[in-house]
């Protein structure tokens, strides 16, 4: 039984001197996480804006095209 305790005792030290590790780690993580997340946001937009700037790239040409045609 004092085995089983002294066992158990060190066990809970232990806990306690790894707590504020694990919650250091566990801070890290979700700190990563949310810069993967940023991430992906940026290269969502970056996207976007490029589908933007070919759909601007595409009309602008087919007007120059049908006014040159058109009127020279």
């Amino acid at each position: 039984m004092y085995y089983l305790q002294s066992k158990l005792l060190l066990l809970l030290l232990l806990l306690q001197l790894l707590l504020p590790l694990l919650q250091l780690l566990l801070r890290l993580l979700l700190l990563l996480l949310l810069l993967l997340l940023l991430l992906l946001l940026l290269l969502l937009l970056l996207l976007l804006l490029l589908i933007l700037l070919q759909q601007y790239y595409y009309y602008y040409y087919f007007y120059y095209y049908y006014y040159y045609y058109y009127y020279h």
